[in-house]
């Protein structure tokens, strides 16, 4: 995926597979400028807060909320173009999409739901029941190609869901939220039945998220969109690691500044000084873990290269450790451990010592 000023239809011509797209979307005060491309079996996620325009790159994508600008192309045939007047009609695209909330037909049995599809391309409706009947096999549903969707678990429904917007054999798939609906233990499972349904997926998938989780589970790729825009992309891995925006940091649990390095010391804007491992020179992010960070009521003597006096703003749970919110010279988040809290009987207002070691930061190129 690249940011150059060359259209998507000239990025496709020497890669005629898979999905080659700028999709500019322009609704008054909101505008939404994406370039995306993917191979055949890629899964990308499109990742971001709420209103950061994934869900409208989505709609774009199916043919649903038309481009202003720029065009899609898929497998090097142009889908939308609206310089040349051009745009396929959603139905006669080959894109199938899961919905939020399914969208089952709820007069129709789980058969029926999955052979629609193949029965609005012309198939005969043996064949079309065949067919749905093989995929309801796939998903471990054939029990329950009787029921209608009132009649499934939620698990079942996105099953079902998935099923049928395969059944048409798609060359891009769209996932809204697939997992939004369900409780955390069905989440559990159907997310890992979905990652395999993935796998063997041979076309692009592009899904939608703001779940960091589901995301990195089921992504091959992130695209992280703020405010319409991409502010960053790659592996899961390397985002998780090298996060370039706030929000990115606290998704993966990370305290972020920006800086200037000049050897092993990055100074922030206001003048605090990070000490960290790596010799750096010019403009860099440093990023660290909030369990990285110690805390002391007295000011300690320590080997950590990094001291400063902060005091405590706020205090909340955190799986089965507290997090608190720190300010003064480096605000930051500290997770410690129920005992450290009350050993060092910590509440709103206190002052404290924060030491980190920088053995425990990771400073790189901003």
């Amino acid at each position: 995926m690249t940011n150059t000023d060359t259209s998507p239809t000239e990025e496709a011509t020497p890669h005629t597979d898979g999905l080659a797209a700028r999709l500019v979307v322009d609704r008054g005060s909101f505008r939404l400028d994406l370039r995306l491309t993917a191979a055949p079996g890629e899964v990308v996620a499109l990742l971001g807060p709420n209103g950061a325009g994934k869900t409208t790159a989505l709609r774009a994508l199916a043919g649903l909320t038309p481009l202003t600008e720029g065009a899609l192309r898929l497998d090097g045939r142009t889908l939308e173009e609206p310089s040349h007047r051009l745009r396929t009609p959603p139905e006669d695209r080959p894109v199938g999409v899961v919905f939020q909330d399914y969208l089952l037909f709820p007069h129709l049995t789980a058969l029926d739901n999955v052979a629609f599809g193949p029965r609005c391309h012309g198939v005969p409706k043996a064949e079309a029941r065949a067919q749905a009947a093989d995929w309801l096999d796939r998903m471990g549903l054939t029990d329950r190609a009787g029921a209608k969707p009132r009649a499934l678990s939620g698990g079942q429904a996105q099953r079902v869901a998935l099923a049928r917007a395969l059944a048409t054999r798609p060359r891009l798939l769209l996932l809204d939220e697939p997992l939004a609906a369900l409780d955390a233990r069905t989440r559990l499972d159907v997310r890992a039945g979905l990652r395999r349904h993935l796998a063997d997926f041979e076309a692009v998938a592009v899904l939608v998220t703001h779940d960091p989780l589901d995301a990195m589970v089921l992504a091959d790729r992130l695209v992280v969109v703020e405010d319409g825009r991409i502010v960053q992309e790659g592996a899961p891995a390397d985002i998780s690691r090298r996060p370039r925006t706030d929000y990115i940091a606290s998704l993966v649990g990370l305290n972020l500044y920006q800086g200037r390095a000049d050897s092993h010391t990055v100074t922030l804007d206001g003048g605090t000084t990070i000490t960290t491992t790596e010799d750096l020179t010019g403009p860099v992010f440093v990023a660290f873990p909030p369990a990285a960070v110690t805390l002391h009521r007295d000011r300690p003597d320590s080997s950590a290269r990094n001291l400063w006096r902060l005091e405590v703003a706020g205090m909340e749970s955190h799986g089965d450790q507290i997090r608190l919110d720190l300010t003064g010279e480096l605000p930051l988040l500290a997770d410690l451990t129920t005992a450290a809290v009350a050993e060092l009987s910590l509440h709103p207002g206190r002052q404290v010592w924060a030491t980190l070691k920088a053995t425990q930061t990771h400073a790189y190129p901003a």
